[in-house]
C-alpha cells in the first residue's frame, strides 16, 4: 500500500486525488533510506498551447507593434507630403518667374522689331536720296553719270 501511495504522490499533484494528510502520513512512514522525490512531469503532444494570458499579452504586443509601424508610416507619409508640397510651391514660383521673363523677352523682341522696321525705313529713305544724288554726279573725264 505504501508503494501505491508513493506512485500516486508522484503522478498526481497535491491538490488532486488523495487527501494531503494521507500522503503526509505515508511519507512519514516511508523508510528513511529512500530520498523524497519531488518530480514535476509534463507530457505534451503537438505544440503547447499558450495560456489565455500569454495569448492576450502576445496579441497586445503585436497590436502595439502594428500601431508603432502605422504611426511611423503616417509620419513618413506626412514628411513626404510636406516635401511634395514644398516642391509644388517652388515649381509654382519658378513658373511665375519664367512667365514674367517670357513677357519681358516678348517686349524686348517687339521693341527690337520696331527698331528694325524703323532702320529699314530709314535705309529706304537714304537709298532713295543717294540714288537721286548719284544721278546728278558725273565723271569729269568721260562726262558719264555715276552709277552705284
Amino acid at each position: 500500500m505504501e508503494n501505491d501511495q508513493r506512485e500516486l504522490q508522484l503522478l498526481l499533484p497535491p491538490s488532486i486525488g488523495i487527501p494531503s494528510d494521507t500522503l503526509k502520513s505515508s511519507a512519514s512512514t516511508a523508510p528513511p533510506d529512500h530520498a523524497s522525490l519531488d518530480l514535476n512531469l509534463s507530457i505534451s503532444i503537438g505544440s503547447p498551447r499558450p495560456s489565455p494570458i500569454e495569448e492576450s499579452n502576445s496579441y497586445s504586443k503585436r497590436l502595439q507593434l502594428l500601431k508603432q509601424q502605422t504611426a511611423e508610416q503616417i509620419r513618413l507619409a506626412a514628411v513626404e507630403n510636406a516635401y511634395a508640397e514644398r516642391i509644388r510651391e517652388l515649381t509654382r514660383r519658378e513658373l511665375e518667374l519664367a512667365e514674367k521673363d517670357f513677357a519681358r523677352a516678348r517686349l524686348v523682341w517687339e521693341r527690337a522689331r520696331e527698331e528694325v522696321e524703323k532702320v529699314e525705313r530709314m535705309k529706304e529713305i537714304a537709298t532713295r536720296r543717294i540714288s537721286s544724288t548719284c544721278l546728278e554726279i558725273t565723271c569729269r573725264s568721260c562726262h558719264q553719270r555715276f552709277r552705284p
